[in-house]
């Protein structure tokens, strides 16, 4: 059985929050955006929750996925994966709402998720009464809605708070070691932009994944109701179930800075680049581009240690010219 994310009960404490954001596990912080009008709104119905956000919605248009019933909210593929199991539409975000409100009491309802909406382009006025405590207002939120819909297994690139705004959604989560045993679909036909599992948790006997069930001995859960929050660290797995007929969701992503001048959302290219260049060698020269990758990247000893800090270069700590001129050099050998 997966066990619990670990648990922080939020009261204020903003000192407490600063360690969230350099921790290396996934935590639940409960009761972090327990003082926003939407959640007060949700806690009373779901349509009132709909009307404080009809309220602030400028009508700006945005992504949404309608799946059919036998889809059963789990976004995903048709067949043997040649295509998507769901139809692609641009909403507002009443005119999403007002379609999920008039399925709510449906037993067959189709799957209807607003996905990934700038908070900041369709529901600016969120902003001034809606604020997160512990993170820079430069970072700009993102609006999650829908009914039961379901989102596989998938890791993000960056940090992340999920803020759970309406209805119940139960995370779980999985190390980024359990890649292998996930099960991971194509990495260029990906239903949301990102790589997802192809094997669902609640069907642990299904004999096309069996190492599944290995994974489950190390997913770590959580269930959330309004107010609460999730922080994700980079990199881990995460299958993200909603659990009633409205739900919504607002995340904020964000990368620390990690020396001027590099350029951001690249290393996902990087591992694409890798697969291009190595997947393919014989396995005694894929070993030893292992090597180097260990000793150069991944490695816990610095290998620069041994070279005169003047001349350790790209080994170095990078400012803006030098990685100006390392991203050069990489356009040449491109």
């Amino acid at each position: 059985m997966p066990a619990p994310i670990e648990e922080f009960r939020y009261d204020g404490q903003a000192d407490a929050l600063e360690q969230i954001l350099g921790a290396e596990r996934p935590l639940v912080i409960r009761g972090l955006v327990r003082h926003w009008p939407l959640v007060a709104a949700a806690n009373v119905s779901n349509q009132a929750f709909a009307d404080a956000v009809t309220a602030i919605d400028n009508g700006t248009v945005v992504d949404a996925l309608l799946m059919p019933p036998e889809a059963e909210g789990i976004v995903g593929y048709r067949g043997e994966a040649e295509a998507f199991n769901f139809s692609h539409h641009r909403v507002s975000v009443t005119q999403g709402l007002q379609r999920l409100l008039q399925f709510a009491g449906q037993d067959d309802a189709p799957g209807i998720a607003l996905q990934s909406a700038p908070v900041a382009h369709c529901m600016p006025a969120f902003l001034d009464s809606h604020v997160l405590p512990l993170l820079d207002a430069a970072i700009k939120p993102r609006l999650w809605i829908g009914n039961r819909v379901t989102t596989p297994a998938h890791f993000d690139e960056y940090h992340n708070i999920a803020c759970v705004a309406c209805g119940a959604r139960r995370f779980t989560l999985f190390p980024p070691e359990q890649v292998r045993n996930l099960y991971i679909g194509p990495l260029d036909f990906a239903p949301t932009g990102a790589a997802i599992s192809m094997a669902r948790l609640d069907r642990l006997d299904d004999p096309r994944f069996p190492r599944l069930k290995t994974a489950m001995e190390h997913a770590l859960v959580a269930e959330l109701a309004p107010g609460d929050a999730i922080y994700m660290p980079p990199m881990w797995w995460h299958h993200v179930a909603s659990l009633g007929p409205l739900n919504a969701l607002v995340n904020y992503w964000w990368k620390p800075s990690q020396g001027e001048g590099l350029v951001p959302n690249t290393r996902l290219g990087g591992l694409l680049h890798a697969v291009l260049l190595f997947k393919s060698l014989p396995p005694a020269e894929r070993a030893a581009w292992r090597e180097l990758f260990d000793h150069y990247v991944f490695g816990d000893e610095d290998p620069a240690a041994h070279i005169p800090e003047a001349r350790r270069g790209w080994l170095g700590k990078l400012d803006a010219a030098q990685s100006a001129k390392l991203l050069e050099r990489i356009r040449q050998y491109l």
